[in-house]
């Protein structure tokens, strides 16, 4: 399967957030100018005044809400993670009293679904894609396009070159929804001690990377004399909830795609029922059967994962997670449970090709909302501009979450940092002591915007930095499946029936041939078609 490569325009905006791109200056006027031209200029300067005065006045005519209700996720501040105190400092600058849903960031959607199947709907709501064009097309969405064309938002996306992911998230060309940063994506993280250990390279194809999995599940990798008590590779289930799907087993899908792509030509198609996810499919059943992927991948949640890579037991070595600030957090998790933090960011496997860029979560506004434009002008369009609003979503709030004081953390370890009157620095996670905050729900390295004065380079390791890049150099786009009639009637059971097929054949109770032959007798063949049909005849 062919898959788009991520736009430059994309790329413009990763480079930008890195503080380049800067536009040039525009021609110097022609001094020899006639008359007439100098009238017309006159002309186009009083037009621009004009229209500055409208929208100033059209602005003035948007009403700021005293209150609103939004329903976040985990990329957000916790509660264990001061978001009382976020949400205050929050409130402070854009004078807006907020009232926070926040369930379990696994159990987030569950809360979701029941939330808008019950009606009553919060203002706001962080959506992943998958839930995104479904809720827009069943009209839970408001449509922010025109706030957002007449927007000083979209003027800063302009300038920065983030135009691409803005549109990359349209559907039919309106906009329900606006990203914080680009999608992001993940990355395949080894332990270099366990590499060592094995007397092992870096592996540079799949080949390679079996061998290293073996090596990590039989042998003794972890040096404590014992072989065979470890295992090679964790993940939050065999199949992703949201696009792209496959980022937390890149290795074993390769070209295969358990959903819904569009193809070079532009016509969608299924990759479920393609040899290449039979194939994928394969692979993984393999590999479970040698006793390479933790046996409880099909429970596991994202902080199950992190948990199980960081323990003081050390008995995973292999973890695709996301690129940029969490290949440190990583390594800080492993220093501060005593265990060597050095970690390998393993590029795309030649079979691989490239990792997946996924379809950002998007800030929704609900059609309950008493006033979506005011909701859109003082909440939304603040969170990116570029400025103090933008930069307490980034780092968060002052001595709690960062500092620029003098002090010494993690005293007396092998961690220990000190910093001096003045530089910037994540103070000790509340959540997980040992660890340091290095960014709130917005990534400095995949900002839309570019935020004044970012300290993201002085504050930043050569870890994260190198991640981050290695990604932008090595992802293509996922796709964003429009949302049809048959898509949301169809779809959920469907996906269901995907996901129990992948996960009996991976564990052994279902053959490739006889999970398809089932997919056929259910009806998700059948169910699959009608969705590409209404797709490509959209």
């Amino acid at each position: 399967m062919k898959k788009k490569l991520v736009s430059l325009l994309l790329v413009a905006a990763m480079v930008t957030s890195m503080g380049c791109g800067d536009k040039k200056d525009e021609p110097a006027s022609n001094n020899n100018d006639n008359s007439a031209n100098s009238e017309t200029q006159q002309s186009e300067s009083n037009n621009s005044e004009t229209e500055q005065q409208e929208e100033t006045e059209q602005t003035a005519d948007v009403e700021k809400p005293e209150e609103i209700t939004i329903m976040i996720d985990g990329t957000v501040f916790t509660e264990v993670n001061a978001r009382d105190q976020f949400m205050a400092k929050l409130e402070e600058l854009i004078g807006i009293k907020i009232n926070v849903i926040q369930p379990d960031h696994d159990a987030y959607y569950d809360t979701v679904q029941q939330t808008v199947a019950g009606g009553d709907w919060p203002d706001v709501m962080i959506l992943s894609s998958t839930y995104y064009s479904g809720y827009a097309s069943q009209g839970v969405l408001w449509d922010m396009t025109e706030a957002y064309e007449s927007s000083d938002l979209k003027k800063r996306h302009d300038a920065a070159s983030s135009t691409s992911v803005i549109d990359g998230v349209k559907i039919d060309g309106s906009l329900y929804g606006m990203p914080a940063t680009r999608g992001n994506g993940c990355v395949t993280y080894v332990k270099k001690q366990w590499l060592d250990n094995c007397e092992l390279d870096v592996p540079t194809n799949y080949e390679g990377y079996l061998a290293m999995l073996d090596a990590f599940t039989t042998g003794d990798p972890d040096g404590n004399g014992v072989d065979g008590d470890t295992i090679g590779v964790t993940a939050a289930g065999f199949i992703g909830a949201e696009a792209p799907f496959t980022n937390y087993f890149p290795e074993f899908y390769q070209d295969g795609y358990p959903s819904f792509y569009q193809k070079d030509d532009g016509t969608w198609a299924d990759g479920f029922g393609e040899d290449s996810m039979k194939e994928a499919l394969q692979r993984m059943a393999d590999a479970y059967a040698k006793g390479y992927i933790d046996p409880t991948t099909l429970t596991n949640g994202t902080g199950d994962c992190r948990n199980k890579f960081f323990s003081a037991d050390n008995s995973f070595g292999v973890f695709t997670y996301w690129a940029g600030n969490w290949a440190q957090r990583l390594s800080d998790g492993l220093t501060s449970n005593g265990l060597d933090g050095e970690l390998v960011a393993l590029p795309p496997l030649p079979e691989v090709g490239k990792y997946l860029d996924r379809v950002p979560p998007t800030w929704c506004i609900t059609t309950k909302c008493e006033n979506p434009e005011g909701v859109f002008k003082y909440f939304i369009e603040t969170m990116q501009d570029g400025g103090e609003v933008q930069f307490l979503w980034t780092y968060g709030v002052e001595d709690v979450h960062w500092s620029t004081k003098a002090e010494t953390l993690f005293a007396g370890t092998e961690n220990e940092k000190v910093y001096a009157e003045g530089e910037f620095h994540g103070t000790e996670s509340l959540e997980n002591p040992g660890t340091q905050y290095t960014k709130g729900h917005i990534d400095p390295y995949i900002a839309l915007v570019p935020l004044e004065g970012d300290p993201k380079d002085e504050s930043s390791t050569q870890a994260v930095k190198d991640s981050a890049q290695m990604f932008a150099e090595n992802c293509v786009t996922a796709d964003l499946a429009p949302s049809t009639d048959k898509m949301s009637e169809l779809n959920g059971d469907l996906t269901t029936l995907k996901n129990q097929l992948v996960a009996d054949v991976v564990m052994g109770k279902l053959t490739v041939d006889e999970a398809y032959e089932k997919y056929e007798a259910d009806g998700g063949a059948g169910w699959s078609q009608e969705i590409v049909d209404s797709l490509n005849n959209r």
